[in-house]
């Protein structure tokens, strides 16, 4: 499927349920990776092996007190991705959210954006997904234009100095991540736990 053959527009109230099962299944295909990433670090290690000697004095199971923290801290470590990226954000100031469609109606992609925090910082990307069965189409690519077209006319309406976008990628997610810097893209910041790395943010002056 070319690019060509794809239009962006708003999304309509009744493709909501299908967007909200996209965003989840998006998140699905990152966060055992992510979880992984996160849980083979050193501290993270030495933080489970001291609760999982703890519980052996509480617990008469070996293998339970060994299983129960991994399990307790993945489980929590996805139900905090899907609540961050697995829903629809508010309706913000540069619109949306928008919805990748084909010729044929078929939705196939959702983006949603948002104001920096501050003056000068440009627009974010909030959520960029696309349905597994069109990946490496050229959907993802269509919809990042659509952004970069979205945050210039939104600085220059602001009166902006700059316009600039900014999207956040998951640690595992290297396909987006290598997208981005086909695309012209810089890694910039990041944020996660205990010092390590979960999502770097990647930036464009546009």
């Amino acid at each position: 499927m070319a690019p060509s053959h794809l239009s962006v527009r708003e999304m309509r109230e009744d493709e909501k349920p299908l967007v909200l099962e996209m965003l989840k299944a998006g998140v699905k295909d990152t966060e055992n990776r992510v979880a992984l990433h996160a849980l083979t670090r050193p501290p993270a290690l030495l933080l489970l092996a001291a609760a999982s000697s703890g519980l052996r004095f509480v617990l008469a199971s070996f293998a339970l007190a060994l299983l129960l923290p991994v399990f307790l801290a993945v489980a929590a470590m996805k139900l905090g991705l899907r609540a961050r990226w697995g829903s629809l954000p508010p309706p913000g100031g540069l619109g949306g959210p928008w919805v990748a469609v084909r010729s044929s109606g078929d939705v196939c992609g959702v983006l949603a954006l948002a104001p920096g925090s501050s003056a000068g910082d440009g627009a974010r990307v909030t959520r960029l997904s696309v349905s597994r069965w069109h990946r490496r189409r050229g959907v993802g690519r269509r919809l990042l234009a659509f952004a970069e077209s979205r945050a210039r006319a939104w600085a220059g309406g602001m009166g902006e100095p700059r316009a600039r976008l900014v999207v956040p990628v998951a640690v595992a997610a290297w396909g987006v991540a290598g997208m981005l810097e086909g695309c012209g893209y810089q890694a910039e910041g990041s944020w996660g736990c205990m010092g390590y790395t979960l999502v770097r943010e990647f930036s464009k002056d546009l």
